[in-house]
C-alpha cells in the first residue's frame, strides 16, 4: 500500500539532512581522529629515526580518505532531496533510507578511523625501530581502510534503493 506524495509528512525532509550531517560529521570525527593518533606516533618515530618520516605518514593520508567517503556520500544525499509534493515529492521511505545511508558512512567512517589511528601510531613506531614490520603496517591499514568502503558501498545502495 503506496501513499500519494501529496500525504507525506512535512518533516520527511528532515531525516534525509540528518543523514546528510551524519555523514560528513562521524566520517570527520574518525578522520580527525585517525590522522591525530598516527600524528602521535609519526612524531614519536621522526624523533627516533628522521630518516623514515615520509613512509610515516602513510596513515595519515589514510585517515583523511575517510572524510572524504563521507562527503561523497553526503553530496550524492542531498543532491536527492527534493521538496514535500507533486510527483516527484520527498517521501518518508526517502528520508528514512537517507537517514540508514548517513549513518552508514559516517559509522563506519568512525569505527575505521579509530582503528587506523590505533594501528597507525603503534606500527609506525615499530617500524622505526623494527623496517621489517613497515609492510606488516601497511597491510593492518588496508584492512582499517575498507571497513570504511564497505559502509560507503553499502551507503551507495541504500541511497540508490527505490520503493516498489
Amino acid at each position: 500500500m503506496s501513499q500519494s506524495s501529496s500525504s507525506e509528512p512535512l518533516y520527511a525532509p528532515f531525516f534525509g539532512f540528518a543523514g546528510v550531517a551524519s555523514a560528513i560529521v562521524f566520517s570527520a570525527i574518525g578522520s580527525a581522529y585517525g590522522t591525530a593518533k598516527a600524528g602521535q606516533g609519526v612524531a614519536a618515530a621522526g624523533v627516533m629515526h628522521p630518516e623514515g618520516i615520509i613512509k610515516s605518514i602513510i596513515p595519515i593520508i589514510m585517515a583523511g580518505m575517510l572524510a572524504i567517503y563521507g562527503f561523497i556520500i553526503a553530496i550524492t544525499i542531498n543532491l536527492g532531496i527534493k521538496p514535500i509534493g507533486g510527483d516527484n515529492g520527498y517521501t518518508l521511505f526517502k528520508g528514512f533510507a537517507h537517514l540508514a545511508s548517513g549513518i552508514c558512512v559516517g559509522l563506519s567512517g568512525l569505527a575505521a578511523g579509530v582503528a587506523i589511528g590505533i594501528v597507525g601510531d603503534v606500527g609506525v613506531r615499530g617500524a622505526a625501530t623494527q623496517p621489517r614490520l613497515f609492510f606488516t603496517t601497511v597491510l593492518m591499514l588496508i584492512f582499517a581502510e575498507v571497513l570504511a568502503l564497505y559502509g560507503t558501498t553499502v551507503a551507495i545502495l541504500i541511497t540508490l534503493t527505490k520503493a516498489t
